[in-house]
């Protein structure tokens, strides 16, 4: 069943602000700095949903921190997804479904993006599967989305510069919420429709 708006803020506010894995910034850091990248870099509003929400499955996985520790991957690319489809369109759930296999792809076909990875992500990397294949990459390659998959995967990478300012939470949520069909009026709309007199 699809969380709504209230609970996805919900989630990322309540476990956000744990650390994330073994980087040096929290969850909620790491997402908003991989949204502000996406928005920088001139993204749809769907990858920039897609960069806020890529880590979800973390927070909502029923092992969490225990399996980071005891070494197994909790499939996070994967477990948030029930809880988004329904609310929000492919162009957001596949880039974040895609997002590992990303840098499974960009490990077999970029010279030198291995080395580039943090420890963290090199470790994690071992337990997501490993590098894929040359037939495994050209499958990848071919999917819907992998693009932006492979560009989420980049901002993801780069984000998690320990006390790194960026918008609030709130900012993001509004793409979030314009995607889903919920958005809201603004202060100046509501005022407008208060001052315009009665038929």
């Amino acid at each position: 069943m699809a969380l709504t708006l209230e609970e996805i803020e919900h989630v990322l506010v309540a476990q956000g602000p744990h650390q994330y894995g073994r980087e040096a910034v929290s969850q909620l850091e790491h997402a908003l700095q991989c949204a502000q990248l996406a928005e920088q870099a001139g993204e749809a509003p769907a990858t920039v949903a897609a960069c806020l929400l890529h880590d979800l499955g973390h927070l909502l996985a029923p092992g969490g921190e225990a399996d980071a520790q005891a070494g197994r991957d909790d499939l996070h690319q994967y477990v948030a997804l029930p809880f988004l489809r329904g609310l929000l369109p492919d162009e957001v759930l596949e880039p974040i479904r895609l997002h590992v296999d990303a840098k499974r792809y960009l490990c077999a076909t970029e010279p030198g993006y291995w080395e580039s990875l943090s420890p963290a992500s090199q470790h994690s990397l071992v337990l997501q599967g490993g590098v894929l294949s040359g037939l495994q990459a050209e499958r990848f390659a071919s999917q819907p989305f992998a693009q932006e998959a492979i560009r989420l995967r980049r901002y993801d990478d780069h984000a998690k510069v320990p006390g790194l300012a960026t918008p609030p939470l709130a900012h993001y949520l509004g793409t979030v919420r314009a995607l889903a069909g919920q958005t809201l009026p603004s202060p100046v709309d509501e005022c407008a429709a208060c001052a315009a007199p009665a038929a």
